[in-house]
C-alpha cells in the first residue's frame, strides 16, 4: 500500500539524525537558532510581548522549560508560546521563498521547550529543528501557484508561517518526544486540525498577528504529546478528500514540493535570513538606497527619488502612497518604501539599519517626512521576471544638478546568492541582544548556539535571557 504524504513525512523526520543531517544543514540550524534568540530578547519591550508573558505566568503549571524574560520554567508548551510571540513580534525573522513564510519563528521556540523538558541534547535539538523547518517550507510551497507567481494560503486570507509552522513544529516536537513514525504521523495530523492563523489583521489592524507564531508552537507541543499519549489523527491528513489541502487550498496543491527527495535535497540552507527590521519586501530598496549613500549621494542633493519593485508588492510598500510617505508609528514604516529608501541614505545602525531606525519618534520626524515626499513606488517589469523569487528593486535619484543615478539590486541580501556571514549575523544578534543581556552573557548565548550540536544540555540556551537588564 503506498504511504501518505504524512507518513512520508513521519518517516523522514524519524531518519534525520543529528549524524545524518548535511553539514550544510547543521549549519544553518545553529545560525538559525542564534538568529531567533536574539529577535526574542529585543522584542521583549513590547507591549503584547508583556501582555503574553503575563498571560503564561497567570496560567503557571509544571516547571519544564525556559521563556524569555520569565525567571521561572513554564510548562513547555507555555514556554513556547512566549517565545514563539517574540520571535515573529518585530519582523526580523528569516523567509522562505517563493512560498514567503516565516519558519524559525515557531520551530525553534518549540523545539527549545520540548529538548528543555525532555532533557535532551544539543545534537538532538539540531536534528529536530532541521525537520520542523524542512517540513514547514515544503507545507508551504505545495502551496504556491508557479503559474500565478503567488501563494494560495495568502490568496485566501492564511497566514501560511503559522498553519505551516504549527504542522513543521509538531513534526519536530514529535521526534524530541522519542515517537517512532507512527507517532509523528498522528502529530502531524493532529496538529493539522490545530493550525490556524488569518491575516486580516495585516489589513485593518490588530495586534493578534504577533502570537501567530507562539500559538504555532504551543499547538504544535500539545499535538505531539497528546499523540505521545494515543490519540491519533487521519493518515491522509493532507491530501484527503477532507484533508488539509481541500479545506486550506481548495484542493489545489503540488505533492512534489512535498515528497520530491526529501531527505535528499534540503530548503533549509536557503532559507533567506532578514538583515533588516522591516518588511521584506523593501530591503532590496534599502540596499540600493545604502549602495547610492556609500557613492557620496545625500539626501539633501536629491530632487527625487522613483523606487522600483515587483507590482505585487507595491500594494504592501507604497500605497496608498500618502500614507506611506508619513508613517506614524515605526511599525508602519517598517512596511514603508519611503521610509526606508530615506532611512538608509541617511544612514543607521545595525547591518545598515537596525531597530533603533524604526522608533515612533523617527516614523514622524519632519526632516524625514519632508525628504519622504520625494519618494515615488512603482512597479518595474525587470523586477516582475525575478518575484517572488527574489523581491528585487530598482532605486533612482534625480539630483538637482540634474544627474541621474540609478542603482538595481536583483538579489536580496541574506539569501543563497548573498548570505549573511556568520559575523554579520553575530552583530545582527549582538545588536538584538545586547538591549537586555550583560556582554558575558550575550557571550554566553552566542558560544553556546554556535555549538549547539555539542551541548549535552539545551537549557544554558535560555537561561542567561529569564533574567533580563532595562533597556
Amino acid at each position: 500500500m503506498t504511504a501518505t504524504l504524512a507518513q512520508k513525512l513521519g518517516e523522514f523526520a524519524v531518519a534525520q539524525t543529528h549524524d545524518r543531517l548535511p553539514h550544510e544543514v547543521r549549519h544553518s540550524v545553529c545560525q538559525r537558532t542564534l538568529d531567533t534568540v536574539g529577535i526574542m530578547v529585543a522584542a521583549t519591550r513590547l507591549p503584547t510581548s508583556r501582555a503574553v508573558r503575563d498571560y503564561a505566568v497567570s496560567v503557571g503549571g509544571r516547571a519544564e522549560a525556559q521563556a524569555v524574560g520569565v525567571p521561572d520554567p513554564l510548562p513547555a508548551e507555555l514556554a513556547a508560546l512566549v517565545n514563539g510571540t517574540l520571535a515573529h513580534s518585530l519582523d526580523y525573522d528569516d523567509t522562505h521563498l517563493p512560498s514567503v513564510l516565516h519558519p524559525s519563528a515557531s520551530i525553534v521556540p518549540a523545539a527549545l521547550a520540548v529538548a528543555e523538558a525532555r532533557g535532551r541534547g544539543g545534537a538532538d535539538l539540531v536534528a529536530a529543528i532541521a525537520v520542523g523547518l524542512e517540513i514547514c517550507v515544503r507545507l508551504g510551497m505545495a502551496g504556491y501557484d508557479a503559474e500565478a507567481r503567488n501563494n494560495t494560503y495568502f490568496d485566501r486570507g492564511q497566514h501560511a508561517t503559522s498553519i505551516c509552522g504549527t504542522i513543521g513544529a509538531a513534526a519536530g516536537a514529535a521526534i524530541l518526544l522519542g515517537l517512532d513514525a507512527e507517532g509523528v504521523t498522528n502529530a502531524i495530523g493532529l496538529a493539522v486540525s490545530m493550525a490556524g492563523g488569518v491575516i486580516e489583521a495585516n489589513r485593518t489592524g490588530g495586534t493578534v498577528k504577533r502570537i501567530h507564531c507562539g500559538w504555532a508552537a504551543h499547538a504544535a507541543i500539545a499535538a505531539a504529546r497528546l499523540a505521545g499519549h494515543g490519540i491519533t489523527g487521519p493518515p491522509t491528513v493532507l491530501e484527503g478528500r477532507f484533508g488539509f489541502f481541500q479545506a486550506f487550498l481548495d484542493g489545489r496543491y503540488d505533492a512534489a514540493a512535498i515528497d520530491a527527495e526529501l531527505g535528499e535535497r534540503w530548503e533549509v540552507p536557503g532559507i533567506f535570513f532578514k538583515p533588516y527590521p522591516a518588511n521584506h519586501f523593501t530591503h532590496a530598496g534599502i540596499d540600493a538606497a545604502l549602495a547610492l549613500r556609500a557613492q557620496g549621494v545625500s539626501l539633501d542633493e536629491v530632487e527625487a527619488l522613483s523606487l522600483g519593485v515587483a507590482e505585487p508588492t507595491v500594494r504592501t510598500i507604497g500605497e496608498p502612497i500618502e500614507v506611506k510617505r508619513a508613517p506614524s508609528t515605526g511599525y508602519q514604516a517598517q512596511f514603508s518604501g519611503p521610509y526606508t529608501v530615506v532611512a538608509a541614505l541617511l544612514g543607521g545602525g545595525g547591518l545598515g539599519l537596525g531597530l533603533d531606525d524604526f522608533t515612533d519618534d523617527l516614523a514622524r520626524d519632519d526632516t524625514r517626512r519632508r525628504h519622504m515626499a520625494k519618494v515615488t513606488v512603482a512597479g518595474r517589469p525587470e523586477c516582475d521576471e525575478v518575484f517572488p523569487h527574489q523581491f528585487p528593486a530598482v532605486l533612482t535619484a534625480r539630483l538637482r544638478d540634474g544627474r541621474e543615478l540609478e542603482q538595481a539590486v536583483m538579489s536580496n541580501r541574506g539569501g543563497p546568492q548573498r548570505p549573511l556571514s556568520d559575523r554579520e549575523l553575530q552583530l545582527k544578534f549582538t545588536d538584538n541582544a545586547g538591549r537586555r543581556l550583560t556582554d558575558r552573557a550575550l557571550e554566553q548565548v552566542k558560544d553556546t548556539v554556535l555549538a549547539l550540536d555539542r551541548q549535552a544540555a539545551v537549557g544554558p540556551v535560555l537561561a542567561p535571557m529569564t533574567q533580563l537588564q532595562e533597556e
